[in-house]
């Protein structure tokens, strides 16, 4: 379901009702915020990471459960070298002092994605923060890094063929909770909505499994200049959907 929403006056719900539990956002329009400022690319990735600060605490106080960014995917290593190396060292530093993202909340960090190509550094990084936040369970935060929603399927399959041919498992075994068993996301529940700033109405092969049922909010306002009202006025235009799931 494709549903566009410009940027108004926000009039909140007359009643608020519970968030979803999962949201999840595809964090585009750094560039387009910096470049509209004449400013580098990079300065674009600053700024939305400091929305991700703002977005994250606002989401845990609105009582959301799971809440999964699109940070990195494995097509933006085709991006230019300087760029790419400057998004990793805005990653090692936030999850050096992940506290600058979280603060005292009761946020829990993972990150998905493929480890493959990430600096032994980096991956040292989020082993550390995993392990400091796995006890906190209002929020689980999920930064999607070097991810891709092929990729994720694919090694699935791959990891479910392996386990067919050395007998421990029968092909007849295999049906869609079994798939969702092997993806990087088997312990959490789907995403719920899906939100994309920027202008930008594709899902940009993030969690394509995942997001078979997912309700879908645009908006033209850019990452870095997204707010909590901006997250509001989705989750206000998300209650008032009819889920059918198929159904009547």
């Amino acid at each position: 379901m494709r549903f566009w929403r410009k940027k108004t006056a926000y009039e909140p719900a007359a009643e608020q009702l519970s968030p979803p539990e999962h949201i999840a956002i595809i964090m585009d329009g750094n560039g387009r915020w910096a470049k509209k400022r004449g400013l580098p690319r990079t300065a674009g990735h600053k700024a939305g990471a400091k929305t991700l600060e703002h977005i994250t605490r606002a989401a845990g106080r609105m009582g959301v459960r799971y809440l999964t960014v699109y940070a990195f995917s494995t097509e933006n290593w085709k991006r230019p070298a300087e760029e790419v190396s400057e998004l990793m060292k805005l990653l090692g530093t936030y999850l050096d002092d992940y506290r600058n993202l979280i603060g005292e909340d009761d946020i829990r960090i993972r990150v998905i994605g493929s480890r493959e190509g990430l600096s032994v550094d980096i991956l040292e990084k989020i082993d550390r923060v995993e392990q400091a936040t796995a006890d906190r369970k209002s929020l689980t935060l999920n930064i999607a890094l070097n991810y891709g929603g092929r990729e994720e399927i694919t090694a699935a399959v791959r990891r479910i063929a392996t386990e067919v041919a050395g007998g421990r498992l029968e092909c007849a075994q295999i049906d869609q909770t079994m798939v969702g068993a092997h993806l990087y996301t088997a312990d959490i529940p789907d995403p719920d909505l899906v939100i994309r700033p920027s202008g930008e109405q594709r899902l940009s092969n993030f969690l394509l499994w995942q997001c078979a049922y997912s309700e879908f909010w645009y908006s033209d306002v850019n990452w870095p200049d997204f707010t909590e009202q901006d997250l509001r006025r989705a989750i206000d235009d998300y209650h008032k959907r009819n889920r059918r799931f198929g159904g009547v």
